[in-house]
């Protein structure tokens, strides 16, 4: 059996609007991903910095930590991770937050499609991890 992509969509409503840039600097600075960016400067030797974070928010930077933008509007961020096999979404539209998660199947050496042992055993984990990220942020930006 062949595996597609796994895709997923978190959202939560929001009282009032937030635009894109404040929902970029309160996911990314919130104390929940400051802890994944150490991971990812201690095990992928990639620093980053609150400044790298705005630099991003207010579009002058296409990449921060292992990541670098695919695509982005007025409402959305897309960005790749430099193996190009995982890719995370932003949006902030008038009354929702979403974060999402895109797995890129690779190929074994016979030729089949999987997401790999490591990406199954993790799903659950991933799933309460973006829940609480956006919550997070969400806090963050409205924190009523």
């Amino acid at each position: 059996m062949k595996e597609a992509h796994y895709t997923d969509c978190f959202e939560t409503p929001v009282s009032a609007p937030v635009s894109l840039a404040a929902f970029i600097r309160a996911f990314y600075t919130q104390p929940l991903f400051k802890a994944e960016r150490l991971v990812l400067r201690i095990a992928a030797r990639q620093p980053s910095t609150d400044a790298e974070v705005q630099a991003l928010a207010d579009g002058q930077a296409d990449a921060f930590a292992v990541w670098s933008v695919s695509g982005r509007n007025e409402q959305e961020l897309l960005m790749a991770d430099r193996s190009g096999r995982t890719l995370s979404w932003l949006m902030a539209d008038a009354g929702h937050l979403r974060f999402g998660s895109v797995v890129v199947p690779e190929r074994t050496k016979l030729g089949k499609l999987t997401l790999g042992p490591v990406f199954h055993s993790l799903l659950s984990a991933h799933k309460v991890y973006s829940r609480a990220l956006l919550s997070g942020a969400v806090r963050r930006v409205q924190p009523d």
